[in-house]
């Protein structure tokens, strides 16, 4: 890997990132790298980038949650540009839309904004799931006593979907109430039961987004 890196051609330190989505191929952003960005960026799995306005690292997703997992890097025919192939935990730019390339000449916005940057737990929640998603995942695989997902895995594919039509009901139920809290409580325990369904088919969060970011 080492010797990879030496052959890419940094100018004034500095190498462009384009940054596109593994599975949908869509192009969500560009930054730079410098050589120390580059190597955590490979340390981590996660994308760092140097910011010449403040003449620093930074971690992408550092404040907002919305952190980008690299599948691959490859880089171009002349050295000069790397390619960064990522699943993405929420939209990769500030203003909320998921690529930063929104807009046309015309001004007119051509992707719709996923969240409200203001918002305080809407930026979490891509984080939020991809972390659910690797505990449930490391619970698949180590079975640990006393773990309810590991018992879940343990019991097979009829009790998990059992369990995922009851939780289903559940939602329905409370639906039906005015607590609000009891609903988000049910639909909190849906999402959870369908993520050890999905782990167990082996369908990941990206095989969900990649869906949906389709649909729109």
């Amino acid at each position: 890997m080492k010797a990879a890196i030496d052959e890419l051609k940094f100018t004034e330190g500095l190498i462009p990132a384009i940054i596109q989505d593994a599975g949908t191929k869509e192009v969500l952003m560009m930054a730079y790298m410098n050589r120390e960005a580059l190597e955590r960026t490979l340390a981590t799995g996660e994308t760092w980038f140097y910011s010449r306005s403040r003449s620093r690292l930074w971690h992408k997703g550092e404040t907002s949650g919305h952190i980008q997992k690299v599948v691959e890097i490859r880089y171009d025919c002349d050295n000069d540009t790397l390619l960064v192939l990522v699943e993405a935990a929420g939209p990769a730019c500030h203003t909320g839309h998921n690529t930063c390339f929104y807009r046309n000449l015309q001004g007119e916005e051509k992707e719709p904004r996923l969240f409200d940057p203001d918002e305080v737990y809407a930026p979490e929640a891509g984080t939020i799931l991809n972390e659910l998603q690797e505990v449930i995942r490391a619970r698949y695989k180590e079975r640990p006593e006393g773990s309810y997902t590991a018992y879940l895995f343990n019991q097979g594919i009829d009790k998990i979907l059992k369990k995922v039509g009851e939780e289903s009901a559940e939602v329905i139920i409370a639906a039906k109430n005015a607590d609000k809290g009891e609903l988000v409580y049910e639909i909190s325990d849906l999402i959870y039961h369908l993520m050890v369904l999905m782990t167990e088919k082996n369908i990941s969060l990206a095989d969900v987004f990649k869906e949906l970011r389709g649909r729109r």
